[in-house]
C-alpha cells in the first residue's frame, strides 16, 4: 500500500516552525474614494483588467452616490434612472465578487498567482464586511472566499495522476500515495506563502485544512465507486486512517470522510475479503482437481510424509488476510479472521464432495492408480491435520470458531480414513473367507494374499502422520484379527482327530506372522496378541479334560466371549465335543461370573457377529 512520502508528524513540525512574515495592513481611507465615479463601463474594465483596487473604489463612489440620491427621493418612488443605478451597482459588485473568486480560486492552483491581488481581496472583503449595515451593501463575501478556496483546491486535486486499473495494478495505491504528497505540498505552499497575505482572522491554513479535508472526502467517495478488489480496499481504508494528514490546529485526527461512511467502507471492504477468500478456496479445489484428473502423485515432506500444500495456501491467506486488516484497524482483522475459520466448513464440505466425485474412478483401474487412489486419502489426511495444528493459534481469540473447525476437520479425516479402511476390507474379505476350511488346512494361497495387503499398507501407513496414522493402525489391527477369529464361529470346517493339532499350529503360526506385521506398523493393540495362543491351545489341545484349564486366561483377558462362540471354537476342534455336556461348561460358567464388567474397554467378541 502506498505511503505519502513525508509523515504527517514531519509536515506539522516543520509548519510549527515556519516563521510568519509581517502582516500587511488592509484598511480603505474615505479620501481614497473617488467623489465622481467611473462610468459603467470603465469600472467593468477595471475589474476585467484585474484592477481591483480601482474597480472597487469607484464602485464606493457609485454606490455612495446612490446613497445620497435615494435619500434625497425619501419615501417616494424612485425614478428610473436610479432603479437602472441600482442595478448596475448590484451587478458590478456581483461581477467583482465573481472576479476575486476566480483570484482566490487560482491561488490554489498556480504557484505564480498575483499576491498583491490576493492583498486587495482580503481588503475588499474586510471592508464590505464592515460596509454591512449601509444600503446596498452585499453580503457573503467571507462564504465566497471560502468557496473559491474549496474549489480551488478541487481543481488541485484534479490534477493529481490517476491511472486506470488497465494500466496500472495498483492505480489506487498509487494515486493515493500521490494524493497525500499533493495535500501536504499544498498546505505546505499556504503556510509559506499565502498566509501571510491575509489577516489574521482569516484563519487562511485552517480554511485551507478543512477544504481540503472535504475535497479530498468527496474524491475518495469517487473513487470508492471504481473500488473491486481487496488490495484497493486495504489501500483506500489506510490512507483515510493512518496517512492522511490531521488538522495543525489541533494536532488531532479529523476523519476526511463521515463515520457512516468510513463504515460503510469497512463493511464493504469484510464483504469483498469473503468473495475473495471463497474464491480462493474455489481455486484450491480448482487446483487440486487438476491433480487427480492428471493423476499427479501428492507432494512429500522432507522426512516423507505424504502430503497437499492445501494448508499452506489456506493458512497463509488467513494470515495475509489478519496482518493487512489489523494494521488498518484491530476489529477488521478479527472480523476477517472469524470470517475465514467460519467459511472452512463449507469449504470441506465441498473438497471432500469433489475429491469422491473425481478420485472414485481410480479404483476401477489399474493397481497403479488404486495406490494412487490410496495415497491421495494420505496426503489430504495429513494435510488437514496441519491444518488444524497451524490453525491452532487462532484458539485463544476464537475459540468457539475453532471448536467448530477442529470438529469437522477431525469428521473428514475420520471419513477419509474410514474410506481407506472400507477399502481395505473390501479388498481383503475374499480370501479372510477362505480361512478355517479344509483348503485353508492344505494351502496357504488366502492367507498370502491378506498378508501382502497388509504389507502395502504398512508402507503406506508409514508416510501418515499421527495422530491419524496411530488410529487408522489399529483400526486395521482390530479388523484383521476380529476377521481372522470370526472363522472360526461360522462352522465351515471340523479338524477332527489328529487335523486339530495340524490346524492349531497353522492358526499359531499365521497369528504369530500377522503379530509381526503389526508390531512393524506400530499398533498400540498389544492386548490382541495373545489371543492367537490361547485359541490355538485350545484347538490343538489332545487331551479333552484339559480344555477347562485354557479357559481360565481367555476368559480373564476376553471377558465378553459368549458361550456360543467357544462352542464354535470347539466345534471347529472336533465336531463330536458337546460343551453342555463336558465339565467345561461348569468353569466356563464360573469364570465368566467371576469375569463380571471387567475389560469392558477391550471389547472383542461381542463384535463379532
Amino acid at each position: 500500500m502506498a505511503k505519502s512520502p513525508t509523515s504527517v508528524k514531519e509536515i506539522f513540525r516543520r509548519f510549527s516552525t515556519i516563521r510568519k512574515g509581517k502582516k500587511k495592513k488592509f484598511e480603505i481611507n474615505d479620501t481614497k474614494i473617488p467623489l465622481k465615479p467611473c462610468t459603467v463601463l470603465q469600472i467593468t474594465d477595471y475589474i476585467q483588467t484585474d484592477m481591483l483596487k480601482e474597480a472597487y473604489l469607484n464602485l464606493l463612489s457609485m454606490r455612495l452616490e446612490l446613497q445620497k440620491e435615494l435619500k434625497a427621493v425619501g419615501e417616494g418612488a424612485p425614478p428610473t434612472n436610479q432603479v437602472d443605478k441600482e442595478r448596475d451597482v448590484n451587478n458590478l459588485f456581483v461581477t467583482l465578487r465573481n472576479k476575486i473568486s476566480v483570484f482566490v480560486r487560482n491561488s490554489s492552483t498556480l504557484p505564480s498567482c498575483n499576491k498583491e491581488q490576493l492583498v486587495y481581496v482580503a481588503q475588499i472583503i474586510l471592508e464590505e464586511e464592515k460596509r454591512q449595515g449601509e444600503p446596498g451593501a452585499m453580503p457573503g463575501w467571507r462564504e465566497a472566499w471560502r468557496d473559491a478556496v474549496r474549489d480551488g483546491v478541487r481543481d488541485a486535486l484534479k490534477k493529481v495522476n490517476l491511472d486506470s486499473r488497465e494500466q496500472n495494478a495498483s492505480w489506487l495505491a498509487v494515486h493515493l500515495g500521490l494524493l497525500g504528497k499533493a495535500v501536504v505540498e499544498d498546505l505546505e505552499r499556504v503556510k509559506t506563502e499565502l498566509q501571510s497575505l491575509y489577516p489574521a482572522d482569516f484563519e487562511v491554513f485552517e480554511t485551507y485544512v478543512s477544504c481540503h479535508h472535504e475535497a479530498v472526502g468527496e474524491h475518495l467517495k469517487r473513487l470508492l465507486e471504481k473500488v473491486t478488489e481487496l488490495k484497493d480496499y486495504y489501500a483506500l481504508l489506510d490512507f483515510i486512517i493512518h496517512h492522511y494528514p490531521s488538522d495543525l490546529r489541533d494536532k488531532q485526527r479529523i476523519l476526511i470522510v463521515e463515520e457512516d461512511l468510513l463504515n460503510n467502507i469497512k463493511t464493504s471492504c469484510c464483504h469483498c475479503q469473503k468473495d475473495d477468500f471463497k474464491s480462493a478456496l474455489e481455486n484450491i479445489i480448482i487446483t487440486e482437481k487438476e491433480v487427480w484428473t492428471m493423476k499427479k502423485s501428492p507432494d512429500r515432506t522432507d522426512d516423507g510424509f505424504l502430503t497437499s500444500k492445501t494448508y499452506m495456501a489456506i493458512c497463509q491467506l488467513i494470515a495475509s488476510y489478519a496482518e493487512n486488516l489489523e494494521k488498518i484497524d484491530e476489529n477488521l482483522g478479527k472480523s476477517a479472521v472469524r470470517f475465514c475459520l467460519e467459511e472452512l466448513n463449507p469449504f470441506h464440505t465441498r473438497f471432500e464432495e469433489e475429491f469422491l466425485q473425481h478420485t472414485r474412478s481410480l479404483l476401477t483401474s489399474d493397481l497403479l492408480d488404486c495406490c494412487l487412489w490410496i495415497e491421495y486419502h494420505i496426503s489430504y489426511i495429513n494435510c488437514f491435520n496441519s491444518l488444524k495444528e497451524n490453525l491452532e493459534f487462532y484458539r485463544e481469540k476464537f475459540s468457539a470458531q475453532m471448536e467448530q473447525l477442529e470438529k469437522d476437520v477431525d469428521g473428514l479425516i475420520q471419513r477419509l480414513s474410514q474410506t481407506l479402511i472400507k477399502h481395505f476390507k473390501t479388498d481383503i474379505k475374499p480370501y479372510m473367507d477362505g480361512m478355517m476350511t479344509k483348503k485353508w488346512l492344505k494351502t496357504n494361497g488366502d492367507f498370502k494374499e491378506v498378508t501382502y495387503r497388509i504389507d502395502n499398507y504398512r508402507g503406506l501407513c508409514k508416510s501418515m502422520r499421527a495422530p491419524s496414522a496411530q488410529v487408522f493402525v489399529n483400526d486395521v489391527h482390530y479388523y484383521v484379527a476380529r476377521e481372522y477369529v470370526s472363522q472360526l464361529m461360522k462352522k465351515k470346517y471340523s479338524c477332527k482327530k489328529t487335523k486339530s493339532e495340524d490346524a492349531a499350529a497353522k492358526l499359531r503360526e499365521q497369528w504369530n506372522e500377522l503379530k509381526k506385521l503389526f508390531e512393524d506398523m506400530g499398533s498400540s493393540l498389544n492386548w490382541l496378541y495373545p489371543l492367537g495362543d490361547y485359541l490355538s491351545d485350545i484347538i490343538g489341545m489332545e487331551n479333552e479334560r484339559k480344555i477347562k484349564d485354557l479357559l481360565i486366561p481367555l476368559v480373564t483377558n476376553y471377558p465378553d466371549i459368549s458361550k456360543k462362540q467357544l462352542s464354535a471354537v470347539l466345534y471347529f476342534r472336533d465336531n463330536s465335543f458337546s460343551l453342555e455336556k463336558h465339565n467345561a461348561i461348569n468353569q466356563f460358567t464360573v469364570l465368566k461370573r467371576d469375569a463380571g464388567n471387567t475389560n469392558q474397554d477391550r471389547s472383542f467378541f461381542t463384535d463379532i457377529e
